[in-house]
This record gives structure tokens, C-alpha cells and sequence, in this order.
């Protein structure tokens, strides 16, 4: 009511005729745009679909009328008040503080923060799909809204920097359970902890923490392409992701990873080619 300047008028419980137009108005959508009952995927589709029928209803004559509704609107809308110059942030928000486990709480429900915020007070905006979590001016979450009693929403990235400092924690973290990725990141966590130990979890966290600033396809084609090249570290996966984000190609210098296998190669002396004329292999 602040926001957009409107007085509240209240209908009496059981009296239609109070709000007849918009009783009217909401069959008339049901029985026009709603039957058969449509399937989407998203409220977003659904919006558009219920949009593209608004637009068309506009252009429409109703009984008596010489104009569209669409003009007559255009013409009512001349003795509106202005909208704000902002839209309204259709939200709940509540002030709160993180816990030690890197969670808030929202209603019923956890929702996890990245570690670096434990014990901070923050601002939930609970939208009816998204929850986003403020720390000053500054978003430092944004999770799916969840309608379940008790429910824990994480986001793993939020605990890796932590994870990084306890990789003997890494499967047994609950935050990373259910936490689907590509098949080539745990191709590089094998070949990473079979040639590294405990040194190649801790490299393998490094490269999970590449998703804070690149995409997933970016790390994906990035470990792809360092497990092809048996360049098996995060120097070199990181390197990778960059020269395919800056389009250059890559320059992987192996002298700082002693633990990759050496090719040997020994120069060759003029005997050996007198040898080879000898037995009458070169021609």
C-alpha cells in the first residue's frame, strides 16, 4: 500500500458482489487460458503463456463498445498516478545470524552461507522461489526456496575453502552429498590421490574451488584436457581453463611436477648412424 498508493477496501466474508469484477475476471481466466488444464515446466512459462492471452484479450471488442480494451485502458491510464520508479521487492525479510555451521535459518529451514561469514548477521529476502541472503550491501548466498519441514539446503561451494584446510573430511561432508559432477572430476580425484596421497585431495578441493569464479563446462573441458595431456595438477587445470577463456594455447611447463613420468632422451652420435649404414638399414 505504501509502495504503490492505494487505500485498502476489505470485502465482507461470503459476499461475492463486493468483488464481483474480480470474481468475473478470475473465471473468465480459468475458463478462457486455463482449460484444458496446461502443463509447464516453470512459473515462468506459465507467466508468458498467461501474458501472450493478456496481450490478445486486448485486442479484443466487448458488446456496446467501439473501442478495444486495450484503447479504452490506454485512454483510463492518462488519469492514473504515475509508477514508481522501482518495483516492488515482493519479498519477506528477516534479520538473523549465521551460525557456526555456516547456516541460517528461514522459517523451518537452513540455508548455508559461505564460511567466511560464520557468525555475521545477515538479511534474509524470502521470494516464493528463491531465498537471497545479504551481508550488508554485498549478496553473499542465493538457494532455491524449500517448502519441506527441517530441511537443509547447501551449497557445497560454500564449505570447500573450509574443506581445503580438512580434506579428510571430504567424504564425509554432508554438504557435498548428493553433489552431482561431471564423470571427469572423479577421474581426476583418482589419478590425483594415486600419484599425490593426501597432497592430490587437497589439489583435487583446489580445482572443485575453480566453480567460485569460472563455470562448470569451463572446469569440465579444462580436467578433460589436462587428463589427455597427462598434466595431472591444479596448476595445470587451472592454467587450462584460462587459456581457453583468454583463447591462447597452453604452455605447460612440467619441470614442477617431478612425480609425472620423464621421457628420456639421449643425443645421438655419428657412430650409431655408421652402425646403422654398416647393417644396411639407411639407404
Amino acid at each position: 500500500m505504501s509502495h504503490y498508493l492505494f487505500e485498502a477496501r476489505f470485502g465482507r466474508p461470503g459476499k461475492g458482489n463486493d468483488k464481483g469484477k474480480v470474481e468475473g475476471l478470475v473465471g473468465y481466466v480459468r475458463r478462457n487460458f486455463l482449460v484444458p488444464i496446461p502443463r509447464f515446466d516453470s512459473f515462468d512459462s506459465l507467466n508468458r503463456y498467461l501474458t501472450e492471452h493478456c496481450q490478445k484479450r486486448r485486442n479484443k471488442k466487448l458488446r456496446s463498445h467501439k473501442e478495444t480494451i486495450g484503447e479504452r485502458f490506454d485512454r483510463d491510464r492518462e488519469k492514473l498516478l504515475p509508477l514508481p520508479a522501482f518495483p516492488y521487492d515482493a519479498c519477506d525479510k528477516v534479520r538473523t545470524r549465521v551460525s557456526s555451521l555456516s547456516l541460517v535459518r528461514y522459517k523451518t529451514n537452513d540455508y548455508s552461507v559461505p564460511v567466511a561469514f560464520g557468525h555475521r548477521d545477515v538479511q534474509i529476502n524470502a521470494y516464493v522461489h528463491t531465498v537471497i541472503i545479504h551481508c550488508g550491501t554485498e549478496e553473499i548466498a542465493r538457494h532455491k526456496r524449500s517448502y519441506d519441514k527441517e530441511d537443509y539446503v547447501f551449497d557445497p561451494l560454500h564449505y570447500l575453502p573450509l574443506l581445503e584446510q580438512k580434506v579428510g573430511a571430504l567424504d564425509q561432508a554432508a554438504p557435498l552429498q548428493g553433489w552431482e559432477l561431471p564423470e571427469e572430476f572423479f577421474t581426476l580425484r583418482r589419478l590425483l590421490e594415486s600419484r599425490m596421497g593426501k597432497k592430490g585431495k587437497r589439489q583435487y578441493v583446489q580445482v572443485l574451488r575453480l566453480m567460485e569464479t569460472f563455470e562448470l563446462e569451463e572446469v569440465r573441458c579444462a580436467i578433460r584436457e589436462s587428463i589427455r595431456l597427462q598434466a595431472i595438477s591444479f596448476d595445470a587445470v587451472k592454467h587450462l581453463v584460462l587459456c581457453q577463456i583468454e583463447q591462447r594455447p597452453p604452455r605447460l611447463d612440467l619441470e614442477c611436477y617431478p612425480y609425472l613420468p620423464k621421457a628420456q632422451v639421449q643425443t645421438t652420435s655419428a657412430t650409431d648412424y655408421m652402425k646403422l649404414l654398416e647393417e644396411g638399414v639407411l639407404l
